[in-house]
C-alpha cells in the first residue's frame, strides 16, 4: 500500500492529530474506459421520453393533384381564396408538414449495466479521488488543501448545523476556493434548455461523504456546487461527473472507516455486497519498458541476430545489361552483333568520305553469297 495512513482534522486549526488506515478501495485499479462506459449508460437512465404529436403535419385534407398539371405529386391543400390552398402538405420537405421519422415515446431510452461493472467503476472513481493530480486535472481548486483524501473528524462535522459554520469549516481546511469556483461559474445555459426549467448551469464543487444523516445535510446543501452522499449509497454520477475521474471529496472519519466494510479488502470480501471482492490490477507494475529491460527478462532472451537486408529491386532490362542477361542470355550476342554492325557502318562511311576527298571511287563491298533454299528438303524436315 503506497500510503498506509491518512491524517484526520479534529478542529478548525488545520492540525492533524489523528490518523486512520487508508481503505483498500483507494488502491483499486483506475480504469477510465470502464468509468466512461458505465457513466454513459447510467446517465441515460434518468431521461424522460419525448415525442412529437402523432397528428402533427397531417391535420389537413390534402390530396395529390396527380400527373398532368406540371407540378409535383406531393399532396396539396384543397380549397381556394387563401395562400394555403394549393400548398404542399404532409411531406417533411413541406412547410407545415411532418418531420422525417417522427420521434416516438417507445424509443429505448434506458440502458442496463452489469452490477459487477458498476461496482468496478465506483471503485475506480474512488481510487481516483485519492490522486491529487487527477483531482487538479479535473479542475478542482485544491491548492490550499493540505492532504488528499481529505478527512474530517465526526465531532467537527456533527457540530455544524448552519451554513455559516460549514463555510468556516471549508475555509479552515482549504476547500473554500473550490466552492468559490463553483459559485463564480453560475451562468445561463446556452440553447433552448434555458426555457425548460434548467436555466442556470455551474461547475461541480466538493462532494461531502458521511455515514449517517444529521445536521451536516442541512448545513452544506445550500452551498453552490457542494453535493452530499452517504457512504453506503455512493453514486458514480457524483464520483465522476461527466465520466471524468478525480472528484474532490471531503470524507468524515466514520465514512472512511466504513469503506472497508462496504467494498472489502484484498484479504476479505465485502460485508454488504454479497460475494464481492475488490478488482485487482492485471499488472502489479505497469511500466512495461522497465519490465522488458530488467535483468531477469534480458538474461533469458536470445542474442540479437544481425540481419542483412537484401534489396530485391527490379531493374529495367532495357537499360541494365546485367539484368537483361539474366532474363535473356542471348542478349549479349545480339548486343555484340549490333555493335559490330555499327562499327562496320562507321568504317564504311569513313572510307566513302576519304574516297570523296581524294576524288577516287570507293571500293565496292563484297556481295553477299546467295543462299539457295532446298524447299523439298525443308518440307521433308517439317513432315517428320
Amino acid at each position: 500500500m503506497a500510503r498506509p495512513l491518512v491524517g484526520v482534522y479534529t478542529n478548525l486549526t488545520s492540525k492533524i492529530e489523528q490518523h486512520v488506515l487508508l481503505p483498500a478501495v483507494f488502491t483499486a485499479p483506475i480504469r477510465p474506459d470502464i468509468v466512461h462506459d458505465v457513466h454513459t449508460n447510467m446517465a441515460k437512465n434518468k431521461r424522460q421520453a419525448y415525442a412529437v404529436s402523432k397528428f402533427a403535419g397531417h391535420q389537413t385534407s390534402a390530396e395529390s393533384w396527380g400527373t398532368g398539371r406540371a407540378v409535383s405529386r406531393i399532396p396539396r391543400v384543397a380549397g381556394g381564396g387563401t395562400h394555403r390552398s394549393g400548398q404542399g402538405a404532409f411531406g417533411n420537405m413541406c412547410r407545415g408538414g411532418r418531420m422525417f421519422a417522427p420521434t416516438k415515446t417507445w424509443r429505448r431510452w434506458h440502458r442496463k449495466t452489469n452490477l459487477n461493472l458498476r461496482r468496478y467503476a465506483v471503485a475506480s472513481a474512488l481510487a481516483a479521488t485519492a490522486v491529487p493530480a487527477l483531482v487538479m486535472a479535473r479542475g478542482h481548486r485544491i491548492e490550499g488543501v493540505p492532504e488528499i483524501p481529505l478527512i474530517v473528524d465526526n465531532k467537527v462535522v456533527d457540530s455544524i448545523d448552519k451554513t455559516k459554520a460549514a463555510v468556516a469549516l471549508l475555509k479552515a481546511i482549504g476547500a473554500a476556493a473550490d466552492v468559490e469556483k463553483a459559485k463564480d461559474s453560475v451562468s445561463i445555459r446556452p440553447g433552448k434548455g434555458k426555457w425548460r426549467n434548467r436555466r442556470y448551469i455551474s461547475r461541480r464543487g466538493p462532494l461531502v461523504v458521511y455515514k449517517e444523516k444529521g445536521p451536516v445535510e442541512r448545513a452544506f446543501r445550500n452551498l453552490p456546487g457542494v453535493e452530499l452522499a452517504a457512504v453506503t449509497r455512493l453514486n458514480l454520477l457524483q464520483l465522476a461527473p461527466g465520466g471524468h475521474l478525480g472528484r474532490f471529496v471531503i470524507w468524515t472519519k466514520d465514512a472512511v472507516e466504513h469503506l472497508d466494510s462496504v467494498f472489502g479488502t484484498y484479504r476479505k470480501s465485502s460485508e454488504q455486497k454479497t460475494g464481492y471482492n475488490l478488482p485487482r490490477s492485471m499488472l502489479s507494475n505497469a511500466d512495461i519498458n522497465r519490465i522488458i529491460n530488467s535483468n531477469e527478462v534480458q538474461s533469458k532472451l536470445r542474442a540479437k541476430v544481425p540481419q542483412t537486408r537484401v534489396h530485391k529491386h527490379r531493374r529495367n532490362p532495357l537499360k541494365n545489361l546485367g539484368f537483361m542477361l539474366k532474363l535473356n542470355p542471348y542478349a549479349k550476342a545480339a548486343r555484340r552483333a549490333v555493335l559490330l554492325a555499327a562499327e562496320s557502318r562507321q568504317k564504311k562511311r569513313a572510307e566513302i568520305l576519304e574516297a570523296k576527298r581524294k576524288g577516287t571511287k570507293p571500293a565496292a563491298a563484297p556481295k553477299a553469297r546467295k543462299v539457295v533454299r532446298n524447299t523439298k528438303f525443308t518440307a521433308q524436315l517439317l513432315s517428320k
